[in-house]
This record gives C-alpha cells, sequence and structure tokens, in this order.
C-alpha cells in the first residue's frame, strides 16, 4: 500500500501539471495505452491469459465504472484546486471503507470507529468552510471520488479471495480505455469549451497533439498508474480493508511537497485542521483495528 499510493502520486502530479494543455480523456486514454502493456507483463506471472477467466464479469464491470468515476471526479477537482486539498478531500476515501466493510463485508466496526468516520467528515467541512466564500463546488468532486474508490475496493475485497490482482487491474485500464475513447469521440472537438471554469475545461477541451516536452510527464502517468494500479489491487486483495486502507495516508506529505515546490501552494490553518482531523480520523481506525481486533470498538 505504502508503495503503492507513493507511485501513484506521480501520476497525480503529472496529470495536475498537464490539465492545462490537455482535457483528461486524452491523458486518460493515453495513460491507459502505456499502463496495459505493464499490467499484461505482471499477468504473465500470475497464470497467464487463463487468469483472466472470471466467473464474475459484472462485478469487474461495475468496479471498472467505479474507480473510472472517481478517476474522473478526483483529477476535474484537482485541475482547481491545490493538490495537497484535492488529496486530503479524496483521503475520506479510507474511512467510506471502513464504514462499507460493514454492511457489505461483513467486518466488525464498533462506535469509536464510527466516530472517528464521523470526525473525518467533519474536518472536511473545516477544511471549506462552506457560506464562507472560500468554499469551491470543485470541492465536493474528490469527495465524490473518494466515494466511488471505497466502494470500489471493497469489491476488491471481495473478488480477491478468488482472483489474482493483475487481470483485477488489467479490467480496470480497460475500462479506462473505453470510457475515454467515448468520451474523445463526443466531447474531443472542444466544442463545448470556453467556460472559463478551469474544472470543466479540463473536461471539455479539444485534444491536441501531445508537445514534445510533455510526452515525459505522458509516459510517467503511464507508468504510475500501471504499477501502482497494480500494488494497490494487491495490497486491498491480500489484507481486511480496514487494515490497510489508512496507509494511503502515507501519499500526504509528498503530496504537500509536490504542491510547495512545484505550485508554490502553502496551506492555511484551517486546511492544516481539517487535514489533521481527516488525518487523524483514519489513523485512530487502523489503530482500533490492529490493537482491538477481538474486541468490537
Amino acid at each position: 500500500m505504502v508503495a503503492g499510493v507513493t507511485v501513484i502520486l506521480g501520476n497525480d502530479a503529472a496529470i495536475k501539471w498537464l490539465s492545462e494543455d490537455y482535457p483528461i480523456h486524452q491523458l486518460v486514454l493515453l495513460r491507459s495505452l502505456i499502463a496495459i502493456p505493464i499490467t499484461l507483463a505482471i499477468l504473465r506471472f500470475e497464470g497467464g491469459w487463463r487468469a483472466l477467466r472470471t466467473p464474475h464479469p459484472w462485478l469487474h464491470t461495475c468496479r471498472g465504472m467505479l474507480i473510472v468515476i472517481a478517476n474522473m471526479t478526483f483529477f476535474l477537482g484537482l485541475a482547481a484546486l491545490p493538490i495537497a486539498d484535492a488529496m486530503v478531500l479524496f483521503f475520506v476515501a479510507p474511512l467510506f471503507i471502513t464504514a462499507l466493510s460493514a454492511p457489505l463485508l461483513g467486518e466488525r466496526v464498533g462506535w469509536r470507529r464510527w466516530l472517528a468516520v464521523l470526525l473525518g467528515m467533519v474536518g472536511v467541512i473545516v477544511m471549506q468552510r462552506p457560506g464562507s466564500g472560500v468554499y469551491q463546488w470543485a470541492a465536493l468532486l474528490p469527495a465524490v471520488a473518494a466515494a466511488c474508490y471505497a466502494l470500489m475496493q471493497v469489491m476488491t475485497r471481495r473478488l480477491g479471495a478468488n482472483e489474482r490482482a493483475a487481470p483485477m487491474a488489467l479490467y480496470l485500464h480497460l475500462a479506462f480505455l473505453a470510457v475515454s475513447a467515448l468520451s474523445g469521440m463526443a466531447l474531443g472537438d472542444g466544442r463545448f469549451a470556453g467556460t472559463g471554469d478551469p474544472s470543466l475545461e479540463f473536461m471539455l477541451r479539444a485534444w491536441q497533439w501531445p508537445q514534445q516536452d510533455h510526452l515525459g510527464a505522458m509516459l510517467l502517468t503511464g507508468v504510475c498508474v500501471g504499477v501502482g494500479g497494480y500494488l494497490l489491487t494487491q495490497a486491498y486483495r491480500l489484507a481486511r480493508v480496514g487494515v490497510v486502507a489508512p496507509f494511503e495516508y502515507m501519499a500526504l506529505p509528498w503530496g504537500l511537497l509536490a504542491g510547495f515546490l512545484i505550485w508554490g501552494d502553502i496551506p492555511d490553518i484551517f486546511s492544516v485542521l481539517g487535514m489533521l482531523l481527516i488525518i487523524g480520523s483514519g489513523l485512530f481506525v487502523w489503530f482500533r483495528e490492529n490493537q482491538f481486533r477481538v474486541s468490537p470498538g
């Protein structure tokens, strides 16, 4: 999990950097075309083509659609928000995963962990301060992404009992490829662009031929999501979701550093307080999972 979130951060930073020049569906399509061969190479060590056979095609389809929605909404928010803010808002995902693990996986979640989930939601409100004039509608997008991502990883845990990580990751890349190609055909001419909103422009901007100095960043997105996607799938396949999910917070220090070095982002006091509430809640959930597995709480 730690390795996966660290690698995925490279993808996040590269896509934010490219978001001012290219539409999201073009970047996702190019990223998928690079990630698929990497995943196929890993697949050779996990049973080859035979591992692609699955008795649950509809679950994989739902899982693919959820991760597509999660990625699209996260990156649309990322285009308008500082990278650290977007990441922290997305980090309510481990809390969502904990909440969903009770009804969908039958894992025990006691009242202390439910309280931690509630405090994490309070942290989101503190960060965005609705009604203060600071709130941006784009801040809702990483939270939507977190909910979809949480449900997708709960499904990963259920499917992972009988299926390998590489084919599960491959199905996700194929979903990205299909949806981004369809989005490009519908929106790629840029006829709906010109809204002035950075998130909407990231969706509606016309496709263009990649600039030579951008090719390295595009290659980075594919490599990072190919390797990172496999690592995250493997983590959720092998371990209880409540145990591994809080380790996603390891990406935050790198996100803060990237935001400062590349874009000069410095979080204000409310952002820091919200971050502490969200991260503290997630770490408490992890602590309870590891220290009190026998008794509920």
